[in-house]
């Protein structure tokens, strides 16, 4: 598709500007210092994932790995925009932005302490299509390569961003009317409990493999939640993206920062050398919608909503976790469908499909959702068991 093709079916929605970015190799910015134990242990604490091998000496160094490594999910952690920067270029004044998806395949090494990642990027392509929740709205794919500083490629994730006109989602109020839920202290309870057994299932693995492994078997269920203000802003801040100074930009082309973002979600860069909170994405930005209920309804969502990389972080974790330390994800091709709310708890099931490659890797269906039963995200993950 192209800006020719869109302008035919919807004459106001201009993508010419994105036409030129397709294809072409990014600049963005790229990690300062070399990863820390603590990063990780901050990312898993954020990710709510209390899984051992990442934060646990004494349980890592006991592992096939010898000591703390981080989880798959980490990756996207080294990116300077939750990897979805590539799937960010041209500008269509009036927009806004949510994660439509993401896919991932991953070579095989693990990012550890003192690796310092390298990103390179390009978007992929893109289309518009008619959305109840906004009218002419853009997806469109980039790519971003994670790369150790021997040149092996970690993974590669293929982000899809959903670019929408704001003023359109709002008049639509597609979220408007979903109530936020108010839970008592024995509900709270349950989920807490719930929480507790799921943890379980993969703590009383220890250091041991998944075996026994059979097409249709059904993995535990994890939920997460209730989501909070609290929750979302601890996501944010396990982000190194989120921490004043840790990524320095590359000089390469791109069109991030001038994407068309409404005003009250805009970056000011200069100011930001004075005022680094101006920058920053949460206090002042993109990111404020998902803590501030004024900039979430400015968007056309109802009040605080997660971050679309999260959510691909607790599946990429619950399938891990499933796995244990001698599994892994090979590829996952996950869609987002709807946001976690605050008060929202969400639930992750997933099903094993089929059995391949002399039944070592499992193919599961994964789906995402929430305590309305309202789907949040699905797919497929391919993993090596």
């Amino acid at each position: 598709m192209n800006a020719a093709d869109v302008k035919r079916r919807w004459p106001d929605f201009d993508t010419s500007d994105v036409d030129r970015w397709v294809g072409v190799p990014l600049g963005g910015g790229q990690m300062k210092e070399p990863v820390t134990a603590t990063d990780i242990r901050r990312w898993v604490q954020g990710m709510q994932n209390p899984q051992a091998l990442y934060w646990n000496d004494e349980f890592a160094a006991a592992s096939r790995f010898g000591k703390i490594v981080a989880p798959q999910s980490f990756a996207v952690c080294t990116s300077d925009s939750h990897g979805a920067g590539p799937a960010i270029q041209g500008n269509i004044p009036g927009t806004h932005m949510l994660f439509g998806g993401d896919e991932w395949w991953f070579e095989g090494p693990r990012i550890e302490p003192g690796d310092k990642i390298t990103l390179e990027r390009m978007l992929y392509d893109y289309k518009v299509t008619e959305t109840k929740f906004a009218g002419p709205t853009m997806f469109s794919r980039g790519d971003t390569s994670y790369l150790k500083p021997n040149g092996e490629v970690v993974c590669k994730q293929r982000s899809t961003s959903i670019r929408y006109r704001a003023e359109d989602a709002r008049s639509r109020g597609v979220f408007a009317e979903t109530p936020e839920p108010r839970w008592t202290a024995d509900e709270i309870a349950a989920v807490e409990k719930h929480k507790h057994e799921y943890y379980r299932t993969f703590l009383d693995l220890g250091h041991g493999r998944r075996s026994g492994v059979e097409v249709g078997q059904k993995l535990p269920t994890r939920p997460i939640g209730p989501h909070t203000i609290a929750t979302f802003s601890c996501e944010w801040r396990a982000f190194l993206m989120s921490v004043w100074g840790t990524f320095r930009d590359d000089g390469g082309a791109s069109s991030l920062y001038q994407a068309g973002w409404l005003p009250e979600m805009s970056r000011d860069l200069e100011a930001a050398k004075l005022d680094p909170t101006l920058g920053d994405g949460l206090y002042y930005g993109p990111s404020r919608g998902h803590v501030q209920a004024e900039y979430a309804q400015l968007i056309g969502m109802p009040r605080g909503y997660g971050y679309g990389a999260s959510m691909g972080a607790w599946i990429l974790d619950y399938l891990n976790n499933w796995l244990g330390e001698h599994g892994r994800v090979l590829h996952s091709d996950m869609k987002y469908r709807a946001p976690a709310l605050t008060g929202d708890v969400t639930y992750l099931n997933a099903t094993v499909t089929d059995l391949v490659d002399a039944k070592r890797v499992a193919v599961v269906d994964v789906v995402m959702t929430n305590q309305r039963d309202e789907t949040m995200a699905a797919g497929t993950a391919e993993l090596q068991v």
